[in-house]
């Protein structure tokens, strides 16, 4: 076993704490979640999104993306990033697609609902994306409101799978969560 390997315990708690500590609860998210999926699924309760963001969340490659994300925010807040990246990251530059990318490719194993979520929640900045839209200043978020999207996109795509599995009857041991898959 190698020495140096970090208990996944260790990022899933560090992954959450840096969620809080910039400005980010899970209900936040999932009030996103509730918004994209609840025109799609008449029963849908808030308990069935929080739960859903929490099941993305205990994902690794989800912590490793938030916890990178979160880490490039705070060193572009801290001017500690070389030039020109510094100012591209902290003006969080219209043609600069890196933010996207790793959000994007934290959305890839949720299948196309989380894809065509992810690009509307971009575009459209709904919620606790819009506030942490660092071109409306408190901070560079530049990664953040990606990561954000890219969650509730995720968790968005768990509860329309989960759905056609209940309307399909499927027993609980059959379904297809996706992260059980």
């Amino acid at each position: 076993m190698n020495q140096n390997r970090v208990h996944s315990h260790e990022v899933t708690k560090a992954a959450h704490e840096s969620l809080i500590e910039r400005g980010v609860s899970i209900q936040d998210i999932a009030d996103i979640v509730y918004e994209m999926q609840s025109p799609y699924n008449g029963k849908l309760t808030m308990d069935e999104c929080v739960d859903s963001v929490e099941k993305v969340l205990l994902k690794r490659e989800m912590q490793h993306a938030i916890l990178v994300a979160i880490e490039l925010d705070r060193l572009a807040e801290q001017k500690k990033l070389s030039e020109p990246l510094q100012s591209i990251v902290e003006s969080d530059e219209g043609l600069f697609g890196v933010d996207e990318t790793i959000a994007l490719g934290a959305s890839l194993g949720y299948g196309s609902i989380a894809v065509t979520t992810f690009g509307h929640l971009d575009k459209n900045k709904i919620g606790i994306i819009q506030k942490l839209d660092t071109k409306r200043g408190g901070g560079v978020h530049t990664f953040l409101d990606d990561m954000v999207a890219a969650i509730a996109a995720n968790a968005s795509s768990r509860l329309a799978h989960k759905l056609r599995d209940i309307e399909e009857n499927l027993p609980e041991n059959e379904r297809r969560i996706i992260e059980d898959e």
